[in-house]
């Protein structure tokens, strides 16, 4: 996995909080000290609960688990849905669907009906229609899609969600919490740490502290994955080679008693003629 240093979190602005009256009590454990008025993140701290969470991730990608990514603060936008589709993992970075969790058999027939509406406007299913027929919808699809954008290839309830700023993703933390859903999230000065799982104590509102996360994160899956790949792969190889080795066998076998036909055929021959 990929090295944490404190002086790559210090550069991102990992360490900086909120103004000092705007704290979480809870979040004292991992606050170094307050200068004019704001909250300093001690970064030993941030770098001991990235390491857990990136290793936790690690285990997610080798055994073939989900990951959602879920960040719908303007800071986060771009660098989650980025990072997600870099790695093949679903993400959330409109807003949070109610339910998502904890109705998920309804949410995924929603999926599976923006889906089927894509595959029929691709296949020019909808050329049958009319005109002011298609446009209706495609409005409807581009609506669907607005929400749905990210999940399109979920089949199921991921087993841990990443989220950045629990405070704007409450609904979400809830959700996870209720299924007993593994959370993994950045927590600010400003947030209670005891509701996370795997917490990231650091600044959840800069674009550099954010992507330096999130890309720690996802490297760490990505090497989880590929690991797990190759495990699957090895026992396969393994059954080829035996069986190679099984033909190897019977082959030279086989040779001799070839030859033995062959000479008893030709004894019998002389045998008949003499």
């Amino acid at each position: 996995m990929q090295d944490i240093s404190l002086t790559e979190l210090l550069e991102a602005g990992c360490h900086f909080g909120h103004k000092v009256t705007r704290w979480h009590p809870k979040a004292e454990a991992f606050i170094f000290q307050a200068r004019e008025g704001v909250h300093i993140i001690d970064l030993v701290k941030t770098k001991q609960g990235l390491q857990k969470a990136a290793e936790f991730v690690f285990e997610l990608g080798k055994s073939g688990k989900i990951l959602l990514l879920v960040g719908s603060k303007r800071q986060a936008k771009g660098v989650v849905a980025e990072a997600a589709k870099k790695a093949g993992l679903p993400y959330m970075t409109n807003r949070w669907i109610g339910g998502f969790i904890t109705n998920w058999e309804e949410v995924k027939k929603n999926i599976d009906k923006m889906n089927k509406w894509r595959q029929e406007r691709d296949t020019k299913v909808w050329d049958q229609y009319p005109k002011h027929e298609i446009v209706k919808m495609g409005k409807q699809l581009r609506k669907v899609e607005s929400v749905y954008n990210g999940v399109e290839n979920l089949t199921r309830i991921p087993e841990a969600i990443f989220i950045v700023d629990i405070n704007k993703e409450v609904a979400a933390l809830r959700e996870a919490i209720r299924r007993k859903v593994t959370t993994i999230a950045i927590v600010d000065t400003n947030s209670n740490p005891v509701l996370v799982d795997y917490v990231i104590p650091a600044n959840d509102d800069a674009v550099g502290s954010i992507q330096y996360l999130v890309n720690i994160l996802v490297a760490a899956y990505e090497e989880g994955r590929k690991v797990g790949q190759k495990a699957e792969s090895k026992p396969k190889e393994e059954e080829k080679v035996k069986e190679v080795k099984k033909e190897a066998k019977k082959e030279p076998e086989a040779k001799p008693k070839k030859a033995a036909k062959a000479v008893k055929k030709s004894a019998k021959k002389k045998e008949t003629k003499s």
